[in-house]
């Protein structure tokens, strides 16, 4: 419990804060409304980014001291305030054309104005995340290094296909262009720009890394650049949450329009993120469970997707959610058996 005591004191921070302000705006009875939809915010944070702090483990568990301390540390403060907060409040500013000050007294005065305006640049937003986070998948998939299959045969042979590193983003070129098909023409130019911008980020992630870090590879190896460590993959790790947490800040918005709840609500979601995240690096569970990494990967997968179909079609945050920890409790589960397979498999060896 230890790795989850900053998270809790967190929470009962945000909890009262949230009922303090339901308190000041409307009494008892919004301070408890405020209250509820604080705790519902936070849960759906949890189970949205769950795959995140799966993810993020994996990476971080190769990474030394230094690295690990920095983004459990610089990164959770970015997580919090500028992915949550600041961002949404940058898309809103740059769409109204308003400087940052009166986005927030549009956010806390006019909060459905708000929402709006974020809601009207959800496509884009959609596109960009989506690419970013099908590329995260693709490359976990196409990877011919990879030697645990969750899939067997088909994922080894899917993963064969990773000695032509170029499939991963040719596959995204395809897929920004065939969403581009079917937004409205209004949003075509832009949804076409955010996703270029996706498969650009990732890529530049790696170009950076290497330049930053010395390195003489050619070809796009972001893999590599993960697993050392360094600028490049601190990078890589704070777009990767950025992808996730927007996703789940519009999703805030179909509970309820107050910023202020919303960014409180989120706020304990990523706490908690952040010591899911921490226990299982030092717990080394992802060494332990060894399908772990994959269920995570495939629910990525499945949120770029569902990202890039909410660009035309809605699609439940509950239904979000869910699937994504079916995939962690599915992978979880073939890895108690795998665990024990091999446990009975060594004792019949030895007899």
């Amino acid at each position: 419990m230890k790795h989850f005591r900053i998270s809790f004191l967190v929470t009962i921070i945000c909890l009262s804060l949230a009922t303090w302000w339901g308190f000041t705006h409307g009494g008892v009875s919004t301070a408890l409304s405020a209250l509820g939809i604080a705790v519902i915010l936070s849960v759906m944070e949890v189970s949205l980014s769950f795959d995140n702090a799966v993810v993020n483990a994996s990476v971080l568990k190769t990474w030394n001291k230094f690295w690990q301390d920095l983004f459990l540390g610089v990164g959770i403060i970015i997580a919090v305030f500028g992915m949550r907060l600041l961002f949404p409040l940058v898309i809103v500013g740059a769409a109204a054309d308003l400087g940052i000050g009166e986005v927030w007294t549009m956010a806390l005065n006019d909060p459905a104005q708000y929402a709006m305006h974020l809601n009207n640049h959800h496509a884009e937003v959609a596109a960009f995340g989506g690419v970013f986070l099908l590329l995260v998948f693709l490359n976990f998939l196409l990877d011919d290094e990879k030697e645990v299959h969750w899939l067997g045969i088909v994922e080894e042979k899917l993963g064969a296909f990773g000695r032509i590193t170029s499939i991963p983003v040719l596959i995204s070129l395809v897929v920004v262009l065939a969403m581009v098909g079917i937004v409205e023409p209004a949003k075509q130019a832009v949804v076409l720009t955010a996703g270029m911008w996706g498969i650009v980020t990732y890529v530049g992630v790696d170009v950076l890394g290497k330049l930053l870090e010395g390195k003489e590879e050619s070809g796009p190896d972001l893999g590599a650049i993960v697993k050392r460590g360094g600028i490049g993959a601190f990078l890589y790790l704070e777009v990767l949450d950025a992808s996730f947490s927007f996703d789940g800040v519009i999703g805030a918005f179909a509970i309820t329009n107050d910023v202020i709840i919303i960014m409180l609500g989120l706020a304990i979601g990523a706490m908690f993120v952040r010591s899911m995240t921490v226990y299982l690096v030092r717990q080394g569970t992802l060494d332990e469970f060894v399908y772990l990494e994959h269920g995570a990967h495939y629910a990525i997968g499945i949120l770029a997707l569902i990202m890039l179909a909410s660009m035309k079609y809605h699609v439940s945050e509950i239904f979000t959610g869910l699937i994504g920890v079916a995939f962690i409790a599915a992978s979880l589960w073939s890895s108690v058996k795998y665990k024990r397979q091999a446990a009975l498999d060594e004792v019949q060896g030895k007899a």
